[in-house]
């Protein structure tokens, strides 16, 4: 099985610009796709150009990040949600095994299951006020 571990960093609709920085502070390799892109909005919606998920991918730092576009997001951006903690995996198994366990006592922003994109995901914060979020992939790069 294959699983990490990262940040994942809210924004009210500056991901882009944080990203680029980061990606020019950091180095490595930076992925952008809107909500447009990834067919989650009409390309005419006025938050389609908005980042739904950024990764960068470097030698050292490794995160991801989205804009939280007011009603189109499952949560309101505010401070204390605008990082979460992000399992991406290839298990699904494992990734339900974890989901299942968090999801005592938590409240469930978005139940695990297959997505727009294509992927599993789902979102969750626990008892504690810690944010979620998991992602199995169900293609490979590039699909």
């Amino acid at each position: 099985m294959t699983a990490t571990l990262r940040p994942y960093l809210n924004f009210p609709g500056t991901t882009r610009e944080a990203m680029t920085f980061y990606h020019e502070v950091f180095g490595g390799e930076l992925t952008v796709a809107s909500f447009a892109d990834l067919g989650a909005l009409p390309a005419d919606h006025p938050a389609a150009d908005q980042v739904m998920h950024s990764e960068l991918n470097g030698p050292v730092v490794v995160l991801s990040a989205a804009d939280v576009p007011e009603g189109v997001a499952p949560v309101t951006l505010n401070r204390g949600n605008d990082v979460n903690l992000a399992i991406m995996a290839d298990d699904e198994a494992q990734v339900r095994t974890w989901f299942d366990a968090l999801s005592q006592g938590a409240d469930i922003e978005m139940p695990l299951g297959v997505q727009i994109w294509g992927d599993i995901y789902g979102s969750l914060t626990d008892r504690f006020g810690t944010g979620w979020m998991f992602n199995v992939r169900q293609h490979s790069q590039g699909d």
